[in-house]
């Protein structure tokens, strides 16, 4: 009798790092892990940022740039991510249908609110923001697709961890690192409980300047069929125009327009 195993995965299959892993690909992975988080990096900044030598990373760069998962700038000074990897990055938005189904009330939510409009999903143990309609305002959140952001400290992840049933949400505070970015940053599993029965109780989680000082963000849980929060809608932006008399109001519209997703994904 021939034992079940998981489709895709062959017999012996971990997902261990440094076991059974090929040097060459993640030095590769490296180089476009570096330059998804730039704006564009020299070799030798690569080469710095990596540990490797010039030579090693040109070697890479050469052979993800004949594959069109790099590219250089016009100067031929700079690497870029390259269309390759952009086509494949974007097969994790196909996995699912929330952000297609989310697009036209991110762009509703601008509109009303006047601020940035983000989509985030978890993503091992971080919000992954997968989505963004910016406002025309000179002044705004910069939240690009790919940029992750750590759970108890951003609008979206407060309201995926709303969502947690208790077994979870005790599983994932054990031995958490509450990483303090200001003054504002949640620093304990306690203070973080009380503000997730508050964001369960009117609908919606509130960053207030806890990611980021002069910024704000009002975010409300996306749920699937099975009443689990899959991502998360917020609305962010200076604190100048995201005034606390302003919050009910845009939690109400934040907090609609989750459910409205809710409802299209078929759930709700």
């Amino acid at each position: 009798m021939s034992t079940a195993r998981r489709k895709g995965r062959p017999r012996g299959f971990n997902t261990e790092p440094g076991q059974g892993t090929i040097q060459a690909l993640n030095r590769a992975l490296d180089v476009l892990d570096l330059l998804s988080r730039h704006e564009g990096l020299s070799l030798s900044e690569i080469a710095r940022g990596l540990g490797q030598s010039p030579a090693t990373m040109h070697r890479v760069l050469a052979t993800l740039h004949a594959r069109d998962f790099v590219e250089t700038s016009p100067e031929g000074q700079d690497w870029h991510i390259g269309p390759a990897a952009f086509r494949i990055g974007s097969a994790f938005l196909r996995h699912t249908n929330v952000f297609e189904r989310a697009r036209p009330f991110m762009q509703e939510l601008m509109q009303v609110t006047g601020e940035t409009s983000n989509l985030g999903v978890e993503r091992a143990g971080q919000v992954l923001f997968t989505g963004q309609v910016e406002t025309h305002e000179a002044i705004r959140a910069f939240f690009p697709p790919g940029t992750v952001a750590p759970l108890h400290a951003s609008g979206i992840g407060k309201a995926l961890l709303s969502g947690y049933a208790p077994e979870r949400l005790a599983r994932f505070l054990e031995g958490y690192d509450f990483a303090r970015f200001t003054e504002k940053t949640i620093g304990d599993a306690a203070t973080l409980r009380a503000q997730l029965a508050e964001v369960q109780a009117r609908g919606y989680a509130i960053d207030d300047e806890e990611r980021t000082v002069g910024m704000r963000c009002v975010a409300a849980p996306i749920f699937n069929f099975h009443g689990e929060a899959v991502a998360g809608i917020s609305v962010s932006g200076p604190v100048q125009r995201m005034g606390e008399t302003r919050l009910p109001e845009i939690g109400a519209a934040v907090t609609n327009a989750a459910r409205a997703v809710t409802h299209q994904i078929g759930a709700g």
